[in-house]
């Protein structure tokens, strides 16, 4: 009898959740990622702020605040990563409702190259996520990174470059809380743009990205600034 109950209230989760999405709708998002390095140290700051919106302005999805301490062993162009995250999330359409998430976060950034123009990066990070109103979570994510300078061989300044990324997230947990389960896939990020690197310190981007989930898919613009300091 029990599971009788359980299925309609995820029905009506789900439901409401995402039903009323509309996919056609194309979104946006305005993100500033920074990244410091402390003078004569292995250890640096980096982060990002995040607004993105369901359409391009005046429906909130998520409000996105990230900062974590880095650490790059001497010779080995690896950078590591332990942060903290606070994203404050919307529902699409009319409703005000938000919900709260706190995340702890670790990461790895691998640099690669191919050739005398491709960039390469992966990225593995791994989160503790604490969503209001349900338990404890996990989620797995790898990124892979490409940039390819046009008119140069690196992301020097006057540089216009081509941007491309996808990544993966795998959910740990199953359960999440009052019988409610999730998918092991959680969502997929394809993304294609142009960059104009400013100078040494400031690179610009903007693309198109498409996120996948078992529920939905959406096509989402990005703008982000990209600051060395």
């Amino acid at each position: 009898m029990k599971y009788f109950l359980v299925l309609p209230i995820i029905f009506l989760f789900t439901s409401t959740s995402f039903s009323q999405i509309d996919e056609n709708q194309t979104g946006a998002w305005y993100m500033y990622f920074y990244n410091h390095q402390f003078k004569n140290s292995q250890f640096g700051i980096q982060g990002d702020f995040q607004y993105r919106d369901w359409q391009f302005l005046g429906d909130q999805e998520q409000l996105l605040l990230r900062s974590g301490l880095t650490y790059t062993p001497k010779d080995s162009g690896i950078m590591f990563t332990l942060g903290f995250a606070n994203i404050t999330t919307g529902q699409f359409g009319d409703s005000d409702d938000t919900f709260n998430e706190n995340r702890i976060y670790q990461e790895a950034l691998i640099p690669n190259k191919i050739g005398n123009r491709v960039l390469i990066t992966h990225r593995f990070r791994y989160e503790q996520r604490f969503v209001d109103n349900q338990d404890f979570r996990t989620r797995y994510r790898y990124n892979l990174f490409v940039n390819v300078p046009f008119n140069s061989k690196s992301l020097s300044p006057k540089t216009i470059y081509g941007a491309f990324y996808n990544e993966l997230f795998i959910n740990g947990e199953r359960g999440i809380g009052n019988g409610n389960p999730v998918a092991f896939f959680d969502r997929n990020r394809t993304y294609l743009g142009l960059g104009y690197v400013l100078n040494s310190k400031i690179r610009f981007q903007a693309g198109w990205m498409k996120q996948t989930t078992n529920t939905w898919a959406k096509g989402q613009l990005q703008f982000s600034m990209h600051h060395n300091f």
